[in-house]
């Protein structure tokens, strides 16, 4: 018997109107290593009908549904059992509902027409994040990177890696500090950790990721990392004690 089901991640893909629908399904079938679409559906009935039947481990869930609220379709789930991982889907780049997306720790938010390599991107963080939940994440080194990039609330952001200060989580999603700016990106603080370099970079605590190399001060009676660039700018952050105390074995 063919077992490779087994290890799937069980989608259902929720869209009003039917040629998207249909669109997705045809992209969906590239990924049939990794999903296994047992449903999809046109309208807010059907869909929950279908999700509290099924308990699905991955959901494309188009924002608007016949003007009902996806976000409303997730609460009326969540009273009931665990939320799957949630793609979003959208013809709009609504930031409204990209907030909602991040308190809902949604695993990506795609604008439609859908790009099949945002696809790609979106279905391996659901795997990944599906084996961390299981226990059977398989740590791999990534080699460090002078130029990320990094899909934000807005868009897409390109960084030199020696410009961030820290990272800091946020729900599932991270946000990255640099002297400008702070700019929350849709990569978990995890995820970040591999992208950055381990020479430059210290997870101080469990939400925090720092670069050792803009550390200026650190006031332990208020547990502040103060950072100052080569003009003399400032930016600080809050660590816990724990961090504190492992940043400073760095330094």
């Amino acid at each position: 018997m063919d077992t490779t089901t087994d290890n799937r991640l069980r989608t259902i893909v929720v869209e009003d109107e039917r040629l998207p629908r249909l669109a997705l399904l045809q992209k969906l079938e590239n990924f049939s290593n990794d999903i296994q679409i047992i449903d999809s559906c046109d309208n807010f009935d059907a869909a929950l009908h279908a999700i509290l039947q099924s308990k699905p481990n991955l959901l494309f869930l188009d924002i608007q549904l016949q003007g009902r609220d996806a976000i409303q379709l997730l609460e009326e789930v969540r009273k009931v059992q665990p939320l799957p991982y949630v793609v979003f889907t959208t013809a709009y780049n609504d930031r409204h509902y990209l907030m909602s997306a991040i308190k809902l720790s949604a695993v990506d938010y795609l604008i439609k027409p859908i790009d099949t390599n945002d696809l790609a991107i979106a279905i391996a963080k659901a795997v990944k994040r599906h084996k961390s939940d299981s226990g059977t994440t398989e740590t791999q080194a990534v080699p460090p990177r002078d130029r990320l990039t990094l899909k934000t609330i807005s868009g897409m952001i390109l960084l030199k890696e020696s410009d961030i200060l820290f990272v800091s989580a946020y729900g599932n999603y991270s946000k990255l500090t640099t002297f400008r700016e702070t700019e929350t990106v849709m990569e978990s603080l995890g995820t970040m950790e591999t992208l950055l370099s381990s020479s430059q970079f210290v997870r101080c605590d469990r939400s925090t990721i720092v670069s050792i190399k803009y550390v200026y001060k650190l006031d332990t009676k208020r547990n502040i990392c103060i950072f100052r660039s080569d003009n003399g700018q400032t930016v600080q952050t809050e660590l816990s004690k724990s961090g504190m105390e492992r940043l400073r074995q760095f330094l």
